[in-house]
C-alpha cells in the first residue's frame, strides 16, 4: 500500500546547482506491516516521508499511498490523503496556547468534523495514548513523553490506515523513547500499518522489524540484528 517506484528526488543550491538526495529509489510497504527506515542524519528519510504525505513531489519517477499517486494527484486532493493518514513528528508542533484536548480537537475541527464527533474521537484518541488525565494540560505542563503522546493522539484522531512517524523519539530520553515505541508498537498490533524514520539503531535492535536502511541514495533491506 505504500510504492516508491524508481524515486529520485534533488534540491536546488543557492548557486543554481542541485543536490540528489534520492536517486531511482524503489521500495514497497504492505497494509498493516511495521517497517523502520534507518539511516544516518541527512540521508532522505524525511524525504521519504515528505513524498508520500505529498509535501514533496518527485523530480523523476513515482510515489504511491493507497489510492493516491503522486503523477496523479490534484492539489485540492492533498488535504483528503492527509485525513487518511497520520504523521508523528520529532518536534511535536503542538499548540502551546491549547490544552492536550484542544490541540487534538483542533486538528479534527480542521477537516470539518461536528463537535460531538470531534469530542468522542478526541477522548478516544488521548485514552488509547494513555493520557486522559492529562487532557487539560497545556503542552508546558507535559513532560517531553507527554508531548510526543499528544501529538500521537492527533496523528490517530482520524483512525488513518497507517502512521508515518519521523524521528518519534529523537527528542526522548531511552526509558521514554522504549515508552513511546511500545505505544506505536500496540498500535501497529491492532492493525496500523507503521512506517517509522529513525537513526537510534538501539530502538531497531530491542524492538526488530521490518529494516530498510538508506545508503548512497538507494534502500537495502537489512537485518536489524546486523546493527
Amino acid at each position: 500500500m505504500i510504492t516508491l517506484n524508481s524515486v529520485s528526488v534533488s534540491f536546488e543550491l543557492p548557486n543554481g546547482d542541485r543536490r540528489p538526495v534520492l536517486e531511482n529509489v524503489s521500495m514497497n510497504v504492505d497494509r498493516s506491516e511495521m517497517t523502520y527506515l534507518i539511516g544516518p542524519t541527512g540521508s532522505g528519510k524525511s524525504t521519504i516521508l515528505r513524498l508520500l504525505y505529498m509535501d514533496l513531489l518527485p523530480d523523476d519517477g513515482v510515489a504511491e499511498i493507497g489510492d493516491y499517486r503522486s503523477d496523479l494527484i490534484e492539489t485540492n486532493e492533498i488535504p483528503y490523503l492527509r485525513r487518511s493518514i497520520g504523521v508523528v513528528f520529532q518536534d511535536f508542533q503542538l499548540l502551546p496556547d491549547r490544552s492536550a484536548y484542544d490541540n487534538v480537537a483542533f486538528a479534527l475541527y480542521a477537516t470539518g468534523k461536528k463537535q460531538k464527533e470531534v469530542r468522542s474521537r478526541t477522548l478516544k484518541a488521548l485514552a488509547r495514548v494513555g493520557l486522559s488525565h492529562k487532557r487539560s494540560n497545556y503542552p508546558h505542563e507535559l513532560s517531553g513523553g507527554e508531548q510526543q503522546r499528544v501529538v500521537i493522539a492527533r496523528a490517530i484522531a482520524n483512525d488513518p490506515w497507517v502512521l508515518l512517524a519521523d524521528e518519534p523519539t529523537g527528542n526522548l530520553d531511552p526509558v521514554v523513547a522504549d515508552e513511546i515505541q511500545e505505544l506505536l508498537l500496540g498500535l501497529h498490533r491492532q492493525g496500523m500499518t507503521l512506517l517509522m524514520a529513525t537513526h537510534d539503531y538501539r530502538l531497531v535492535k530491542e524492538f526488530p522489524a521490518r529494516t530498510l536502511a538508506l545508503m548512497n541514495g538507494q534502500i537495502v533491506e537489512i537485518d536489524p540484528a546486523t546493527l
